[in-house]
């Protein structure tokens, strides 16, 4: 009922695939070195971020026979990794996604469901919408995947929630803007009030990785954080640096939690389907991607 999980928060070089596979493949033996079970990634950690043009020159398909994964399959076969990479589908379209991979074998592949257009962000240009949220079966848990702006909605970690997940991994590339009072961004901030709430709501625990550095402009601040079902904080990298952080988790917290507060027990699913069906009847013009 308990493991061993690393935060691998790094920097990438931008479209450069065969750099950052080995910067991955490093970080994993280290992790694997410190007796880890399982590693988490950042967003896109083999491309980089800011891809536009280079989408298609960086994109690979999480299978045995892909060059990049035929590597970081033979590595999962000490450690279970959760990898971000620009995924091509077999009609030729390109997602932001995250692949889990354990014992040789691709567990599950979450393609990002809300792509940022506004503002500094340009995704909804370059990739295509994912359309699924779902959980999947680890040998430490019932686990969901979301990527940056998906835990942005409340209705993906909601999902999850229902899905029966126990963990939820949150992935981004998160860029830092903004300044309080506080000595960090406040984007910092309010990202750690959102994933302290989920933690707290959903009673479940919350893993974030963040990366760093810097990327045509964009500021990455890094500061990956895991809370448990309290919404306490269990650990929290640096800000503005790279690092291997691992922290022991408990899984027995989820049932001490979850009996003294039994929120997913009682949640009412059944009213919110009736209410969501009266909701979208009501406003003919509301859509979904």
């Amino acid at each position: 009922m308990r493991f061993k999980l690393a935060l691998a928060q790094i920097n990438t070089k931008l479209g450069v695939v065969e750099s950052n596979l080995e910067k991955n493949l490093k970080w994993i033996q280290q992790a694997a070195s410190e007796k880890a079970d399982l590693v988490i990634f950042p967003e896109l950690s083999l491309t980089g971020y800011g891809l536009q043009d280079l989408v298609s020159e960086v994109a690979h398909r999480p299978e045995e026979n892909d060059p990049v994964f035929r590597e970081l399959l033979a590595a999962s076969e000490n450690i279970d990794i959760v990898v971000g990479f620009v995924e091509e589908d077999i009609r030729n379209r390109f997602f932001i996604s995250s692949a889990y991979l354990s014992k040789g074998q691709v567990v599950h592949v979450h393609r990002k469901v809300y792509l940022p257009t506004y503002g500094l962000f340009d995704e909804g240009r370059f990739f295509a919408w994912g359309d699924g949220v779902a959980t999947f079966q680890t040998g430490f848990g019932c686990m969901g995947i979301l990527i940056c702006e998906d835990f942005w909605h409340i209705s993906p970690p909601y999902l999850l929630w229902l899905d029966g997940a126990d963990i939820f991994l949150f992935m981004s590339a998160s860029p830092g803007r903004g300044m309080s009072d506080a000595p960090q961004l406040s984007t910092a901030q309010w990202v750690e009030s959102i994933n302290r709430a989920y933690a707290s709501i959903f009673t479940s625990f919350v893993v974030h990785c963040n990366r760093v550095g810097f990327e045509d402009g964009l500021h990455f601040w890094g500061g990956s954080t895991v809370y448990d079902p309290n919404g306490e904080l269990i650990t929290k990298a640096p800000l503005e640096q790279e690092a291997l952080i691992i922290c022991d988790i408990d899984l027995n917290q989820l049932h001490r939690t979850r009996a003294r507060l039994p929120l997913l027990r009682d949640e009412r699913t059944a009213l919110v389907q009736r209410e969501l069906s009266r909701i979208l009847s009501c406003n003919g013009s509301a859509s979904g991607r």
